[in-house]
């Protein structure tokens, strides 16, 4: 699913407020960050990530591997941290209004 203009802006209005709850370190991005990643996506859809100094990896790269390995969608990169977006299968959380 390929994330209109209008609908990135909308997700990095909300995204900005977050706290990264990924942190990619030295292990770079692993089957333990993998997991973490979708549990949150399922939890919230919307997450904030960050590369850590210690990690080989770029933001883009980062964000780029852990996106296609979740099955989800680059909202925006901005140093070293980035954002990622997955509609959630759960009935029980606020699913994001697209517009």
């Amino acid at each position: 699913m390929a994330l209109t203009g209008r609908q990135v802006r909308q997700l990095r209005s909300l995204v900005h407020h977050l706290d990264p709850v990924v942190m990619i370190g030295k292990a770079d991005i692993n089957d333990g960050i993998v997991a973490q990643a979708n549990d949150s996506l399922e939890a919230h859809e919307l997450i904030k990530c960050a590369v850590l100094d210690s990690s080989n990896l770029t933001a883009r790269e980062a964000a780029d591997e852990l996106a296609e390995r979740c099955g989800a969608e680059v909202v925006q990169v901005i140093g070293r941290r980035f954002a990622l977006y997955r509609a959630s299968s759960r009935k029980d959380v606020e699913h994001i209004a697209l517009a």
